[in-house]
């Protein structure tokens, strides 16, 4: 691990961080279960809509666990290869289920479009019930894992709550699709296939909503305004800041990591100089930002270059 010293906050986020593994696997068990049930009455139901959802949840599995190595490989701590630690695995785990949804999407809107123009027997009434408790678990689901994700600053729990959602979408408009059928009886056999063909739609938005904070994390965007403002607060609490003059803060998995620049008085010794940039260091990393490392650097008041 070389010569990085331990945030003294980070047993707090590895728990946090178990416990976004054990929201995923929970997710991962959900997932079999459903993929089973509605896969074999999607099959004897006659609905394709709930066939589409079935292979939906099966998906759900896949892209949980790229969820699961994701965060098991982010939370690894920094060594000599890996200075600023494994956290890029966590946003590439996130990219990785957007582009399987994506997969899915396309799937079911062409076994869709094959359905609807195939003449075939309506979808059966019990398939209904099914569909209304997959609904109801799927949102609590994805309830559950966003809280979670949002906890722990993961956009890969994230990204696997919205395939939560996705599913729950499927699985309503499937409802929606096989009710239609079963009131509005012959001719009316395909309203599931369509409600399919919609739900696809959804599916393909939600990629889109998963990989744009990943991306952003990959491309290390700048992060929120609120944490700039945040780091710089705590940062003048420290004795011998006057200001601050430049602030860049990366996300790197669960944790930032902060290049500050210090406005200190200019006539310092070097060892002042150097005790207040470490004293920065210590209040970041000590706070409860989940900040792992601080660069610094120290500028002479009233030469603050451009």
């Amino acid at each position: 691990m070389g010569n990085f010293t331990p945030n003294p906050a980070m047993p707090i986020r590895e728990e946090l961080i178990k416990d976004g593994i054990r929201t995923t696997f929970l997710g991962i068990v959900a997932n079999f279960l459903l993929a089973i049930i509605k896969g074999i009455a999607g099959v004897f139901g006659h609905s394709f809509a709930l066939v589409a959802d079935s292979m939906e949840s099966s998906g759900d599995i896949l892209t949980s666990l790229f969820v699961l190595i994701g965060l098991k490989t982010a939370s690894r701590p920094p060594d000599e290869n890996h200075p600023y630690g494994h956290g890029r695995a966590e946003p590439l785990a996130a990219m990785a289920v957007s582009a399987i949804l994506l997969g899915a999407s396309v799937v079911i809107a062409v076994q869709s479009l094959h359905y609807i123009l195939t003449p075939h027997e309506g979808p059966k009434a019990f398939t209904l019930w099914i569909l209304g408790g997959v609904v109801i678990i799927k949102e609590i689901l994805f309830r559950y894992s966003i809280r979670k994700g949002k906890e722990i600053g993961s956009v890969a729990v994230r990204a696997d709550a919205f395939h939560h959602r996705s599913d729950a979408v499927t699985s309503l408009a499937a409802f929606v699709g096989i009710s239609v059928a079963l009131i509005g009886g012959e001719g009316y056999e395909s309203a599931d296939d369509w409600a399919a063909l919609i739900a696809s739609g959804f599916i393909a938005l939600n990629a889109y909503a998963i990989i744009r904070p990943a991306l952003s994390e990959v491309m290390e965007e700048a992060q929120p305004p609120e944490l700039i403002e945040a780091i710089k607060k705590e940062a003048l609490t420290v004795e011998g800041v006057f200001a601050i003059d430049k602030c860049y803060v990366r996300k790197m998995g669960f944790v930032y990591y902060v290049d500050i620049h210090l406005v200190v008085d200019r006539n310092l010794t070097v060892k002042r100089g150097h005790d207040i940039a470490h004293n920065v260091k210590d209040a970041l990393r000590a706070s409860s930002l989940s900040i792992a490392d601080v660069l610094t650097h120290v500028e002479p008041d009233g030469e603050i270059p451009d």
